[in-house]
């Protein structure tokens, strides 16, 4: 199973934390997921061309025993960024030190982290896209000429001291890799994105967690928790601990599809991944505002939640999964909205949201 350590890059993180869907992980998750995670690329499921490829970069490099090119790891939260990472160290045979880039916010503190650096050692900078630019300029010579300048003095006086750095690996992770610059990216010898998983990965994925929590799960079991599990390995291995604590408690143990439905039917967690909150959006869209097109202020006031949270939070799956579009004129609720609530639309449903414009047409 692969999944990363930090919580989601949102505005609205104490909110995403608290649902069962979020694929940020924190607390109870950092811990289990120690335990489970994959060592070695042999072990990893999924992502089959970036894991591919990368392997063939890890192969060259031991074979000139060299250090390998810095790796870029791109894509949602949850996907196996921090496991690749870690899976790139084992495979280098190379320790490997864990930082984020909202954690340097100075040029000094990547100097101080680039100059203890060992031969060959691992840097994983989580959330690259948020170090600061000072941080991020020093970066670039150190990740081109193993170099960096340390400035001792201000003003007219100041002098800039190089200090040479030992050949490392820096393998930077984001989930908004359009935020990059250029210069930065262009530095990376490998970059790879992290796509979604299929629901028969999930499947894999989930049967290699039970038999690592030495939970009996029947493929139907697993195939009805993959399904709900928004593509996100981290997500997957969340719901089937839950699952797994229902089927203790009210059954024998064992994961049927009947106890998954049943029990993730308890955690409000329905038949295509929306939870609470998702459906809140769809239902206010759809009920108060005739399927739109409503402004994301109204949306969010009849939902009861923040603007951040609806917007970043909420709406990113349900656009994925075809519920809910974003124009210029508002949300709109697609037919599949209408269909997945059980509900009939209105005949300009997606249009004026069921009110007259401005001339009563």
């Amino acid at each position: 199973m692969n999944w990363d350590d930090t919580p989601t890059d949102t505005a609205a993180g104490t909110e995403a934390g608290e649902r069962l869907v979020d694929a940020g992980a924190a607390g109870e998750d950092q811990a289990i997921e120690a335990a489970l995670r994959p060592k070695n690329l042999g072990e990893f499921v999924g992502q089959e061309r970036v894991r591919e490829q990368l392997d063939l970069v890890l192969r060259a490099a031991r074979q000139r025993g060299a250090t390998a090119d810095h790796v870029l790891l791109s894509g949602a939260p949850g996907l196996g960024k921090t496991t690749l990472s870690m899976i790139i160290a084992a495979e280098m045979g190379a320790p490997i030190r864990i930082t984020s880039g909202p954690a340097i916010q100075h040029a000094g503190d990547l100097a101080a982290i680039l100059s203890s650096l060992a031969e060959g050692e691992v840097l994983f900078l989580d959330e690259i896209h948020r170090m600061s630019r000072p941080a991020e300029e020093m970066l670039y010579m150190a990740m081109e000429d193993f170099r960096v300048d340390v400035v001792v003095g201000k003003g007219p006086g100041a002098t800039a001291i190089p200090l040479e750095l030992p050949p490392f690996t820096l393998v930077g992770a984001t989930t908004r890799a359009g935020l990059l610059p250029p210069p930065l990216r262009d530095r990376f010898g490998f970059t790879g994105h992290m796509d979604f998983y299929e629901p028969a990965e999930l499947e894999r994925v989930l049967h290699r967690s039970a038999q690592l929590l030495d939970v009996e799960i029947e493929s139907d079991g697993a195939a009805e928790i993959a399904g709900r599990s928004r593509g996100t390995p981290r997500i997957a291995n969340r719901l089937l601990r839950r699952v797994r604590d229902y089927a203790q408690v009210k059954a024998d143990g064992v994961i049927t599809r009947s106890i998954a439905e049943t029990a993730l039917g308890v955690y409000e967690v329905d038949g295509r991944g929306l939870d609470r909150l998702d459906r809140a959006v769809l239902g206010a869209l759809l009920k108060l505002f005739g399927g739109g097109p409503v402004g994301l202020s109204t949306l969010s006031v009849a939902v009861g939640e923040e603007r951040e949270t609806v917007e970043e939070v909420a709406e990113p799956f349900l656009v994925r999964e075809g519920l809910l579009a974003r124009t210029p004129r508002g949300r709109v609720a697609t037919p599949a909205a209408w269909e997945h609530l059980g509900l009939r639309p209105p005949q300009n449903a997606g249009g004026s949201g069921g009110q007259q414009g401005l001339f009563g047409v």
